[in-house]
């Protein structure tokens, strides 16, 4: 064979085909293994080999990816890794390029979540179109969360400093554990039976994909499709993405944007109320301009078409209006003015501590009030009694026969002798007095 006619490969040609061949003919794959040889740079990257009893390969997770990490991997962990297969020309080792990691205990759990989430899809239960939208200025706000995690802590802080006039209702719910989801869905639906909220905010912290289980329930899901009040969700981490994040209204990446999306910046009212003053104000310096012009032409009509007395009259009744408008005008800017006074006034009022200071001020004086009332109330109802008492024993057959009357009684049937003929002789008779009873038997 003529040695013009041969292919030579360099070693950096070979190695760069090879990977060629490598990246483009094989997807991305999983691979599940056992950690060994971890090592951690300061650059961020993490380089390990990923084995089995009878194989090893290298691999690579470049910092972008490490960062995403929702776990520590270390020596001897039992991983899933989801990857590209590549070569390192440098050496020309063969290694997976990793795009994932995760604990190999998630990856059945995370099929079988992803087969849920399809099928659920399919259904129309994350369909953008029966969303309900938010609203723009909610009343009260309903948080469905643990009391004690920092998800709260950081929605109320947020809402606390975005728009203070805002009721919270906080709903406690558990957010991790077996009965978790059908806890969390009897709260929900008891809530929103209330219909004392106008929004919801689902949240919970960060956690394992095990963690964040009670948000991915087939129940949970459909609830929140059914509910009446519009719901954000923020659950987990930005990079988790649970069912309840799905089906909700809105989904939030974090528990403070939660918050951020729920409410209005109070700074950002303030600034829309000064200017719709602005645009008042020269809404009104306009119309004052547009009158006083008609004014000024209705003045030169009158001057050429009436005598010189009608239109002095005239010009006098026009000077009259013109300052009639002025005033008006200005009562219109005044009463706006003390329109937008008011509003920020009662922004400031619907703050809770001061709601609950006018309540403590307020019940203050009731309690003396409540005790004298009651007093009174049962003075009167003695005096009442007394009175009824008085009139009872005015009627009492006792009372006549205190006067020295008698009831006299026929034996042994003790019916009530009212007239003579009614008794014969040997009749026993009973005599009822004031003072004990007689026994008589008529000659």
């Amino acid at each position: 064979m003529n040695p013009n006619t041969r292919d030579i490969y360099s070693v950096s040609r070979l190695t760069n085909e090879v990977r060629l061949a490598l990246e483009q003919g094989f997807p991305l794959l999983w691979v599940q293994g056992e950690i060994g040889n971890l090592a951690a740079p300061r650059s961020g990257h993490l380089y390990f080999t990923l084995k089995d009893a009878q194989a090893q390969v290298r691999c690579a997770l470049f910092r972008h990816k490490a960062q995403l990490l929702r776990f520590r991997p270390k020596e001897g962990d039992q991983v899933l890794l989801r990857g590209r297969l590549s070569l390192y020309e440098a050496r020309g080792d063969f290694q997976l390029i990793a795009e994932s990691l995760e604990p190999a205990g998630e990856g059945a759990l995370r099929q079988a979540l992803e087969a849920l989430k399809h099928r659920l899809a399919s259904e129309g239960l994350f369909d953008p179109a029966r969303k309900r939208p938010l609203p723009a200025y909610p009343r009260r706000i309903g948080v469905l969360s643990s009391p004690s995690g920092a998800a709260v802590h950081d929605v109320l802080s947020v809402l606390k400093r975005r728009y203070p006039a805002v009721e919270v209702i906080i709903y406690p719910i558990p957010v991790q554990g077996e009965e978790a989801p059908e806890q969390i869905v009897q709260m929900l639906r008891r809530a929103d039976a209330r219909g004392e909220c106008d929004l919801f905010i689902l949240t919970r912290g960060g956690g394992s994909l095990e963690d964040l289980m009670a948000f991915n329930d087939e129940q949970l899901a459909h609830c929140l499709s059914q509910l009446r009040t519009p719901l954000i969700a923020a659950i987990g981490h930005e990079i988790d993405t649970s069912l309840a994040d799905l089906a909700a209204d809105q989904r939030a990446p974090t528990p403070s944007a939660a918050a951020e999306l729920a409410s209005p910046s109070g700074e950002q009212l303030l600034m829309q109320l000064a200017q719709t003053q602005r645009r008042l104000g020269l809404l009104i310096g306009q119309q004052l301009q547009r009158q006083g012009q008609r004014l000024e032409r209705a003045d030169q009509r009158l001057r050429h078409i009436h005598p010189a007395r009608r239109l002095q009259q005239q010009e006098q009744r026009l000077d009259e209006l013109g300052l009639r408008l002025q005033r008006s005008q200005r009562q219109r800017l005044q009463r706006a003015r003390e329109r937008l006074d008011q509003l920020q006034a009662r922004l400031q009022a619907r703050h809770p501590s001061q709601q609950l200071q006018r309540l403590r001020a307020r019940l203050q004086p009731l309690s003396p009030r409540l005790l004298r009332a009651s007093q009174r109330l049962l003075a009167d109802r003695q005096q009442l009694l007394r009175a009824l008492a008085r009139q009872l024993q005015a009627v009492s057959p006792l009372a006549t026969l205190e006067r020295g009357y008698a009831i006299v009684h026929k034996l042994p049937e003790r019916s009530i002798v009212r007239r003579s003929e009614q008794i014969r002789s040997g009749d026993r008779l009973s005599v009822r007095l004031a003072q004990g009873e007689v026994e008589l038997i008529k000659p």
